[in-house]
């Protein structure tokens, strides 16, 4: 439990290439210093790889250095720009010479191109300072402002009341002098106006917060959205152990079934100077109810649309065709749509997710974003991904013929996806070896057979090199922390004729990050086994078997739910990954399981707590303590469990409901009443508590309290802004009026919900295995 710089090691991370491929930048911390440094490997220009040594970047150098590459590159790839502290940058690719183009007080952001077919084209960019949208054209330096967006609202002439009306309309009427001198005044205010030059439009956002304002590519459109806030009651955390001596409050969040932001998107025409709203009315399925409102009893019959969220828009990069993302506010529908800008603002249906649970799955993107989506080379056709076959896969639809194509198949999630260079091709990252391995592979654009360009066991995350020759792979095993490699496959050098390189070299490890204390202690290969769970599914587990077992075992409970942990990469978990190498040292066997509702296993799998947390993946972690009798002589009398986050919420149903599965357990940070929680999170799993109070019921541990009998440790942070301590201190008071005595509270004044100190991980842990020592 000691701080992980001296004792594990910093493992290195955020890699970047240079625009030439030549130099490889990332983040490490060898040397045990207070924060990472910036450090460098460059590469000969020849046929081999041949790294050089990592150094540290200086502080001039790194002053000095592009951010890293993105999509911000000019149509022939020769320029990109990036955002350096708040200013405008040009670079030219090929000599790494810059140009800065910006140097204010205020903060320039989000740089693109204008790809307009004028003449010129590719000279102009556009950017943000503030709420406005600029655009700079880099040959001549003009400056135009594209947008004027307001805050508050228009104060313009009072209103007349129909009295004032009458009686100005009168005067005019009854005296020709006032007559005439108002057709002068209004004579000159239309030559003033003529004569003045053009101006954005002012748009007053009056109580409304503005996000994300997007030019077209031809530079006519801007396409934004307004969202305003509900009025809903927020938390606060008291945070007790303060510099001034005071109690000071740390402003929280609200509580799921609050109120949520209500948003509009608009569309600015500029050539016409007109702004209208994006109509959703006519989404096919947006009065649809959900499917626990139509069989409950207390069934909503309003026909009314649903709210939802527009994101985007993702154009072709001819700039001829627009698509955005449409998310019910509910997360229950995502429809891809087609924005047709022209004339009148209109949406056309491409596809439509539904899912009775919630619309989630890797590269589908949050309720606010597009996820994985993007144009292929012939600007007709869009890519994106979707669970409509249970795995998160690609597909295709034709934006004008709205022919559909599913491109990959199978039982495994692609879990990142992206086009090459000249979208010939996709780069994956996928778990299809395995579900605990993931393995980076190209194929081509159309779908077909994919390549593997990675062949270490474990988690293989790349970064490919801009001349797409090369990858960067951060690596982790089981046993072995994160390190950074490159490879230069020979399927890539052969895609590119003059950087032929010959056969596939093996990947080259760059960095050696433990320290060797760590290096020291004989870490084990956990066993990744199956269980079967007793409705025939098979729950992936880490298992790790002592040499002398003493009958105890120890299930831990990884935390997020949607997170993966039976895998054979090195675990976020890395503390408790140490602590059961301490645990089996004693003689425990110990068992992690990915249960019901983790990740990288499909929508059904994700999908199976809906409506009732604590069901499925409470019975799995049952199912799998029964397994550990039944297969590795643990004693029926001495299995405990323990977890945070979720994990805590998991270890509290488990003694509350199954008390006779599990003797002793360790709830840390745990959710103990789920209407207490985000919205979020819990809205996508539980619905609304005001909407279905019984999945609320039947999820939160607080309701069932009085099923313990084993013996109970409750941990929480006292400032976790995530899960509140009100949870654990209302399940106290709980206990205490329930008469239980085989409990205890240990609270931590300076921790919020991922501990910091040494010295509090240490306290904790030092319970933990009090606990079970002497309760199993």
């Amino acid at each position: 439990m000691q701080d992980p710089r001296g004792w594990v090691g910093t493992s290195p991370s955020s890699p970047f290439w240079s625009d030439d491929s030549k130099t490889l930048y990332f983040s490490w911390n060898p040397t045990r210093e207070p924060g990472d440094s910036l450090y460098k490997v460059t590469f000969s220009a020849g046929k081999t790889l041949a790294p050089t040594k990592p150094l540290k970047v200086s502080p001039t150098e790194r002053r000095t250095l592009a951010t890293p590459p993105n999509a911000v590159f000019n149509q022939a790839r020769t320029q990109r720009l990036f955002e350096r502290q708040g200013d405008l940058f040009l670079v030219d690719v090929k000599t790494n010479a810059q140009r800065q183009l910006t140097n204010t007080v205020e903060t320039e952001s989000d740089p693109a191109w204008i790809q307009s077919g004028s003449a010129g084209a590719g000279q102009r960019i556009v950017f943000r300072r503030s709420p406005n949208l600029f655009s700079l054209d880099l040959s001549t330096g003009l400056l135009t402002q594209l947008t004027d967006f307001k805050t508050g609202s228009k104060k313009g002439d009072p209103k007349l009341t129909d009295e004032e009306k009458f009686l100005k309309a009168d005067q005019l009427r009854l005296s020709a002098v006032l007559a005439e001198r108002k057709a002068k005044k209004d004579a000159a205010d239309r030559i003033t106006k003529a004569d003045r030059p053009r101006r954005p439009k002012e748009i007053y956002l009056d109580d409304k917060q503005l996000v994300n304002p997007l030019l077209s590519p031809d530079g006519r459109f801007i396409t934004y959205r307004l969202s305003r806030s509900a009025s809903a009651k927020t938390t606060f955390v008291p945070n007790y152990v303060t510099e001034s001596g005071y109690t000071e409050d740390i402003p929280g969040r609200t509580k799921v079934g609050a109120p949520l932001a209500a948003q509009e998107f608009f569309v600015y025409d500029i050539q016409k100077d007109t702004v209208r709203s994006v109509p959703t009315k006519e989404i096919p399925g947006i009065t649809d109810r959900p499917a626990f409102l139509k069989a409950g009893s207390k069934a909503d019959t309003s026909r009314k649309a649903r709210p939802v969220v527009i994101s985007g828009p993702v154009w072709s990069e001819d700039g001829k065709l627009a698509v955005v993302v449409v998310r019910s506010q509910d997360n229950k529908d995502r429809w891809i749509m087609r924005l047709d800008l022209a004339d009148s603002p209109q949406l056309t249906l491409l596809d439509r997710q539904h899912d009775d649970a919630w619309i989630g799955g890797p590269g589908v993107g949050p309720n606010g974003g597009t996820g994985n989506l993007g144009f292929l080379a012939d600007n007709q056709t869009i890519w994106f991904q979707s669970e409509a076959d249970g795995y998160s896969h690609i597909y295709t639809v034709n934006v004008l013929t709205q022919a559909r194509k599913q491109l990959t198949s199978g039982k495994f999630e692609v879990q990142q996806a992206f086009l090459s260079r000249d979208k010939t091709h996709f780069f994956l990252q996928t778990n299809e070896v395995h579900p605990g391995e993931q393995h980076f592979y190209r194929m081509p654009a159309t779908g077909g057979a994919r390549t593997r360009l990675t062949t270490m066991t474990g988690a293989n995350d790349v970064t490919l090199s801009p001349d797409e020759t090369r990858l960067a792979i951060r690596y982790s095993g089981s046993t072995q922390p994160w390190e950074l490699y490159v490879s230069a496959p020979a399927e890539l050098q052969s895609a590119t004729a003059s950087k032929k390189t010959g056969a596939t070299p093996t990947p080259i490890r760059l960095t050696d990050s433990p320290t060797d204390a760590f290096k020291a202690y004989p870490w084990r290969e956990p066993n990744l086994v199956t269980i079967p769970a007793r409705d025939g599914q098979s729950i992936y587990a880490r298992l790790y078997k002592p040499e002398k077992a003493n009958g105890k075992s120890v299930v831990f409970v990884h935390g997020a739910g949607y997170l993966q942990n039976a895998h054979k990469w090195w675990s976020q978990y890395f503390r408790e990954y140490m602590f059961h190498n301490l645990l089996t040292d004693q003689g425990y066997t110990v068992l992690d399981i990915d249960y019901r509702a983790s990740s990288g296993y499909g929508r059904d799998w994700r999908t199976g707590i809906y409506r009732h947390m604590g069901g499925k993946d409470l019975t799995d972690h049952v199912d799998a303590a029964q397994w550990l009798v039944k297969t590795q002589g643990v004693d029926a009398n001495r299995i405990g469990i323990y977890g945070g986050s979720y994990g805590g919420f998991i270890t509290l149903m488990a003694l509350f409901t199954a008390p006779e599965t599990f003797k002793a357990g360790a709830a840390l940070r745990p959710v103990t009443d789920w209407a207490a929680y985000n919205h979020p999170y819990t809205a996508n799993i539980l619905n609304e508590p005001q909407a279905d109070s019984l999945a609320y019921r039947q999820s939160s541990p607080i309701n069932f309290a009085e099923g313990l009998r084993g013996h109970l440790l409750i941990c929480h942070g006292v400032v976790d802004v995530n899960v509140h301590a009100q949870d654990a201190i209302r399940l106290a008071q709980r206990l205490i009026e329930l008469k239980k005595e085989n409990w205890e509270l240990a609270l931590y004044p300076v921790e919020d919900h991922g501990f910091v100190e040494p010295t509090s991980w240490m306290d904790e842990y030092k319970r933990i295995l009090k606990l079970f020592n002497e309760r199993l």
